[in-house]
């Protein structure tokens, strides 16, 4: 009796957890609690991983992800920069001018001589300044920007780093998992044949039933360990594609912004075609490069 009920404790801690992780789901996706249902319908099992994963270039695949691709654009940006503060050391050259009319007659408010090409009046001139004074000021303001670039290039190369791992991370995982799935399959089929062979034995006189409860708690401790082996697979799975920076595949075909979502703002504001699916044409000829 104590093993059964301290079986059956264990099963309100596992729907706690689904729910906590349906709630998630929810937050993830945008909606509302209650309306994940139809979503999850179908098999209910744990999913099962494909025998191989085909990975691709990892230097490609890593610039999938967001955050080495903003690591990047940063890197680019404050090395722009750096020439922008270069550039005030140096001098300037401008060339002004205007052009206007003039008129000699507007005390009597009368501007019929405005427009005569007499009228017509301009002045043009070039320009130089060159903040030679404030050099050492410039000099520094170069020198901070130059810092900036540094720890631009420093955090894209730990971004680059860190992808890398967790890719690793996760094929390791993955491929682990699976032998750990095999070896413990084979010992739950063993857990089996040693629960038959204890209750022969017990019907027979053998041994006593202390030996046949021992044997179903072997077998339920090899089962929570497959299980849990099965989880832990898929899960590495995911994770290397999460690393690898899947999830791009699933808007293949489909406008970035949705249409209700689209219609509201453009209601609100006019925004021209800045809310084209420009990125999903990028996406696709993505796709059909690789």
């Amino acid at each position: 009796m104590t093993l059964l009920r301290s079986t059956e404790a264990s099963i309100p801690v596992l729907q706690a957890e689904l729910a906590r992780a349906r709630h998630a789901l929810n937050v993830l996706l945008g909606m509302p609690h209650g309306r994940l249902g139809p979503l999850l319908k179908g098999k209910k099992g744990i999913p099962v991983p494909p025998a191989g994963i085909a990975v691709g270039i990892p230097a490609d695949l890593l610039r999938r992800r967001p955050d080495i691709r903003q690591a990047e654009m940063q890197a680019a940006s404050e090395s722009a920069l750096v020439g922008v503060e270069q550039s005030q050391l140096y001098p300037h050259f401008s060339l002004l001018g205007s052009i206007g009319f003039l008129s000699g007659d507007t005390g009597s408010s009368n501007l019929g001589k405005l427009f005569d090409i007499n009228s017509l009046a301009y002045s043009a001139g070039p320009s130089f300044s060159w903040p030679i004074l404030n050099y050492g000021r410039l000099r520094n303001k170069v020198r901070i920007q130059d810092a900036r670039l540094q720890e631009a290039l420093i955090n894209y190369h730990n971004r680059v780093l860190e992808a890398a791992r967790e890719v690793k991370d996760g094929l390791t995982g993955f491929i682990h998992g699976k032998r750990q799935v095999i070896l413990l399959g084979q010992g739950v089929k063993a857990a089996k044949q040693s629960l038959s062979l204890a209750n022969a034995q017990y019907r027979d006189g053998a041994v006593d039933y202390q030996r046949v409860l021992d044997t179903q708690r072997a077998l339920l401790v090899t089962q929570d360990q497959w299980v849990q082996a099965r989880s832990n697979t898929a899960v590495s799975l995911i994770a290397s594609y999460k690393a690898l920076g899947g999830g791009w595949e699933i808007r293949q075909g489909h406008a970035f912004i949705p249409a209700p979502v689209k219609e509201k703002m453009e209601q609100r504001t006019n925004w021209g075609n800045l809310l084209e699916d420009k990125g999903r044409k990028k996406t696709d000829a993505l796709v059909k490069s690789k």
